[in-house]
């Protein structure tokens, strides 16, 4: 193969994603190898979604402006750099990385070193691997820097609904504050705040509070099997059940270091802020679960909902209010984006670890994003209305994201921010 055209296969970054056992110079996967790096801590460490993705976010976007400046082909986010295009992409983009996660994770600094290093000795010793290092260090401080002040460090002041001496239960919710985070492309994060739940004696919350009670219940009669199985495979939340489609589609469509970038970090940016509405939303209306309705729905005055006192969910309810539903809003971001992005791509999978290892696969990102809204209804987790709300809230934010941020042309006009 002549040498330029090994350069050109190398850059790729679905080389090593492809089997393609060939010496390299630098390293193919520098975009994907970050990014599972980035959701491994945010795993171990148990870090809630809405920062976790905030984390990603920063990382992400940090890994694109540094790879983009060496080119400009696309218009950046925050920083309006110029560099020698000589500078490398991988050493810029595993810099800027590093740089964002040792900040956040100073504890992790060690781990961290020993990847960048693994990452940085795939590529040849000389000026324009220095010059990425000093780049992607600059532009991961610069990005840290800019969501100082992004209201994720407000403290929370929930107050538990009681009277004077009479026992509630202790465990507060999470995510409290996190509809309060700056977001990366929506103004606020109330900008897509969905009309109220139905009013309790309407056809809708009947029709919806009645088939979630049948199907998410633990001991359904009208469940089948495979929705058992999608109900527990989507107890899998957050950006490890993202991540890897992210991966799948970069691959697939063969996109060099940049547009892998560009992708992964409008995905980050979508998703995290998805997760600022949905907290916006959710704790805007305070809106109860379907354990707590079912079991208290003699107090609705609605005689199509009868009490069931004793009525559990397929599932462990997440500990935070109902209305609408988080996992589906980031699903329909994820979907928007990879659709206008990177469009079909074929078979894509995922395995669940709670499922017992199960993959499902989709060949449209809708259904993928359709599958995770049923779940959550076999979940016995959430009403059917409160899915479609976080649909057309995550296809908003994704549209977006897309339409906003990271546009082609090398305008060095920068996004209102």
């Amino acid at each position: 193969m002549p040498k330029n055209s090994l350069v050109k296969a190398l850059v790729l970054c679905s080389g090593l994603g492809t089997g393609l056992a060939l010496p390299s110079p630098v390293s193919a996967d520098v975009v994907t190898d970050w990014a599972a790096r980035g959701v491994a801590i945010g795993s171990d460490k148990q870090v809630p979604n809405a920062p976790f993705t905030r984390v990603l976010a920063m990382m992400h976007v940090a890994m694109f402006e540094a790879i983009n400046a060496t080119e400009r082909r696309y218009r950046p986010y925050k920083l309006d750099l110029e560099v020698d295009k000589a500078t490398s992409k991988e050493a810029a983009g595993a810099a800027a990385a590093h740089m964002v996660l040792i900040t956040l994770f100073p504890d992790e600094k060690p781990r961290l070193d020993q990847a960048l290093q693994a990452s940085l000795i795939l590529i040849s010793d000389g000026e324009a691997k220095t010059r990425g290092v000093e780049l992607g260090r600059h532009v991961g401080t610069a990005i840290v820097a800019s969501r100082i002040d992004d209201g994720s460090g407000a403290r929370e002041s929930y107050r538990p609904l009681t009277t004077p001496g009479v026992y509630v239960p202790t465990a507060l919710p999470i995510e409290i504050m996190s509809g309060g985070i700056r977001p990366w492309a929506m103004e606020r994060g109330s900008q897509f705040r969905p009309l109220p739940p139905p009013d309790l004696t309407s056809d809708a919350w009947t029709r919806d509070l009645n088939e979630v009670r049948e199907v998410g219940a633990l001991q359904s009669k009208t469940r089948t099997a495979e929705q058992t199985e999608i109900g527990r495979f989507w107890f899998f939340t957050g950006p490890r059940t993202y991540t890897p489609l992210v991966q799948q589609a970069v691959e697939t469509k063969k996109m060099d270091v940049l547009d892998c970038a560009r992708v992964y970090a409008l995905v980050a940016m979508a998703t995290s802020d998805a997760f600022i509405a949905v907290f916006d939303a959710k704790y805007a209306y305070n809106f109860w679960r379907p354990i707590t309705a079912i079991r208290n729905a003699d107090l609705t005055a609605n005689t199509a909902t009868p009490r069931d006192p004793s009525w559990l969910p397929l599932g462990l309810t997440p500990p935070h209010p109902e209305y609408p539903c988080a996992h589906c809003i980031v699903a329909a971001a994820v979907a928007e984006v990879l659709q206008r992005t990177v469009g079909d791509v074929g078979e894509f999978a995922l395995t669940s670890p709670t499922a017992g290892g199960v993959t499902r696969k989709w060949k449209k990102w809708v259904d993928y994003s359709k599958e995770v809204s049923s779940a959550r209804i076999y979940s016995g987790f959430h009403y059917r209305f409160s899915t479609e709300a976080a649909n057309a809230m995550g296809r908003k934010i994704g549209e977006l994201v897309v339409t906003t941020r990271l546009l082609s042309g090398s305008s060095s006009k920068t996004a209102k921010q």
